[in-house]
């Protein structure tokens, strides 16, 4: 997504001036000089006034210090996926005893390591939430000949950096499909089943198959009927996000909406390499946003969704599949989080009013926790109790994802790092069985 780094130049301004260490180690030594040795008052009053003048000094040169410095400028990143990053100072600050370098940063990014002694600082950026963030300048300590006093030089101004879900990744995925080094289809080969759309109905041939047969149409002129189907190479998928209460749960160090996110990101990609139109809905509450299908619509389609934020209300799904319900058929991709029957009411009331027009993909992600507390041993009586309900709460799940299924749905149910490749394959599947 980012292209390659640029280089930002900036000139510093001074801010910040404070004593260093020295000074306070110069004033500890008087005072024990001053307890050990009776040299009375007058002598340890002028090594005082003297060390403030020098303080004084080094603080006033190292502050009109002249301070160049550069910065990799990043403009856009990945979700959690390191790039390079430096800052340096090319030209040494004439007259500084020494020079020391850090990178702040907002809580939604990270530089590593960000701080370190020296005209050079090398590391990565990382960023750690989505949406569009301000990195501040880089700040360059100078300190002064004399070594009492150090000024902050604040270099260039705020960055703006972007940060999506991983869509490089899912077109490195895509490419490997491709080239046959992926597990899943990367082209469908071949159709089976008669087609998937109505063309005309024509009369009836010996060599139509039975399911052609229009009975309908045939009682009504008293001869036998058939569909003609045409098979649609380019079909319509819908990406459908919740942005509900429960996907703010977190799942690792991200949420579930991030896990949804970096799967839509897959799923498109796919889409539009199989040459299909691809969109997208967001909804809570409400629908929020609402992106029509389109041909090569994978980056509008993340780009459409990539700030998305989780909300403290409960999903209207209703509201939801009625903004869908005008759409010709399609591949409706929900991405949600299936807790328990009860929690999934609205949901299981919804769906069978949408698979009578659309094929339906429901995702979700396994809670790697709840995993781990059915599969680790027990130690003591809380493992076993924590043991208890996290099996109750995946045989919840279960329950839900089973009744979704007995609708007529495609469930996908996956760990969060391979969410994105299992609605892959479950859309590559529905395609090479004329589902959509």
């Amino acid at each position: 997504m980012a292209g390659p780094p640029t280089v930002a130049t900036g000139r510093g301004h001074g801010g910040g001036p404070r004593p260093t260490r020295w000074v306070a180690v110069a004033l500890a030594l008087t005072a024990v000089v001053t307890v050990i040795v009776p040299v009375g008052v007058v002598v340890p009053c002028l090594v005082v006034v003297a060390l403030a003048g020098a303080v004084v000094v080094d603080l006033v040169v190292a502050g009109r210090m002249h301070v160049e410095a550069r910065r990799t400028a990043v403009p856009t990143l990945a979700l959690r996926v390191p790039v390079p990053y430096a800052v340096a100072v090319p030209v040494p600050v004439a007259s500084a005893r020494s020079v020391r370098l850090r990178q702040p940063t907002p809580p939604e990014l990270s530089v590593a390591p960000d701080d370190v002694a020296g005209d050079e600082l090398v590391g990565e950026l990382t960023g750690l939430h989505r949406g569009v963030h301000r990195l501040p300048p880089a700040v360059v300590r100078v300190t002064g000949p004399i070594g009492l006093g150090s000024c902050d030089h604040r270099v260039g101004t705020d960055q703006t950096v972007t940060v999506f879900p991983d869509l490089p990744k899912a077109r490195r995925l895509a490419a490997a499909r491709r080239q046959g080094r992926s597990s899943d289809e990367g082209r469908i080969r071949s159709r089976l089943g008669i087609g998937t759309e109505l063309e005309s109905i024509r009369d009836y041939s010996p060599d139509d198959d039975v399911r052609q047969i229009n009975w309908v149409a045939s009682a009504r002129v008293g001869r036998a009927m058939s569909n003609q189907y045409r098979v649609d190479e380019n079909r319509d998928l819908v990406c459908v996000v919740d942005t509900g209460r429960l996907m703010a749960s977190p799942v690792g160090p991200v949420t579930r909406l991030d896990v949804a996110l970096d799967a839509v990101a897959a799923l498109t990609v796919a889409a539009e390499d199989a040459g299909d139109r691809v969109g997208a809905l967001s909804f809570a509450a409400a629908v929020t946003r609402q992106m029509s299908p389109r041909r090569r619509g994978a980056e509008a389609v993340v780009r459409s969704l990539f700030d998305l934020e989780p909300t403290e209300v409960e999903s209207d799904y209703d509201r939801a599949f009625i903004a869908l319900g005008g759409h010709k058929r399609a591949l409706i991709a929900l991405f949600t989080d299936l807790v328990d029957e009860s929690a999934s009411r609205s949901l299981l009331a919804s769906v069978p009013v949408l698979v009578r027009r659309h094929a339906v993909l429901i995702a979700t992600c396994r809670d790697p926790d709840l995993t781990a507390a059915v599969a680790d041993r027990p130690h003591d009586v809380r493992d076993v109790l924590r043991s208890a309900v996290a099996l109750d709460i995946l045989e919840s799940r279960h329950r839900a994802a089973s009744l979704l299924r007995s609708m007529g749905a495609t469930v996908v149910e996956s760990p969060p790092d391979t969410l994105g490749s299992a609605c892959v394959h479950a859309y590559l599947m529905l395609k090479q069985r004329a589902r959509l």
